[in-house]
């Protein structure tokens, strides 16, 4: 079996560039791969020497974050037991385009503060790029950070996603809690929405 990926133009150096690593990294795996400039794609498929028939669908993940810019050393982690990936659009999410890249850098926070403490509390490595979110880590993580993402294009602010995670992992610490209901410990955040005064046909 064989999966295929396109990849934007301006990833192709860095794809020649990281190439033959990929090749090596792929091969020890029994998965053979083809990186094709003119139709700017790339290929992955199982040989004779492939063991595992699962690890073909992690190939497919690699060539997957590999054309949403996530640097080939981070992205090789994915063929690891235990991480997972997800490719979140969000393009479509905001119709305006200014709000839109307003929220997406909501998403990255000052300096970057913002997405350290997401990856920090999902565990997972996060890259914002274009109009995609891709995400590396455990299943659980990436189904927190997934959440932050969509409700931060629904305008909802990260912090508050945040927040709720640091509380959570401190009532874990708390065998007592274990089996307790946690949403009294939660915080309660009101959406307020400000409605804007119409304007007056004399204006």
């Amino acid at each position: 079996s064989s999966f295929a990926t396109l990849f934007p133009a301006y990833r192709e150096k860095y794809l020649q560039e990281v190439w033959p690593a990929v090749t090596r990294l792929l091969k020890k795996e029994g998965i053979a791969c083809e990186l094709n400039l003119i139709e700017g794609s790339m290929t992955v498929r199982t040989t004779r020497k492939t063991a595992d028939p699962y690890v073909i669908l992690k190939a497919r993940d690699l060539i997957k974050l590999l054309a949403r810019s996530i640097p080939v050393e981070q992205a090789a982690k994915i063929l690891q037991d235990g991480t997972e990936c997800d490719v979140i659009k969000i393009g479509g999410l905001v119709r305006n385009k200014d709000r839109f890249v307003k929220r997406r850098q909501r998403l990255v926070g000052p300096n970057g503060q913002t997405l350290k403490a997401i990856e920090l509390l999902t565990g997972c490595y996060v890259l914002v790029q274009g109009n995609t979110v891709a995400a590396m880590g455990p299943f659980k993580g990436l189904k927190q950070v997934r959440k932050i993402i969509i409700d931060c294009m629904k305008n909802v602010h990260p912090i508050y996603n945040i927040k709720e995670l640091m509380i959570k992992r401190e009532l874990a610490k708390d065998p007592e809690l274990a089996n307790e209901d946690w949403s009294r410990f939660l915080p309660h955040f009101n959406r307020n929405v400000q409605k804007r005064p119409k304007k007056s046909a004399e204006d």
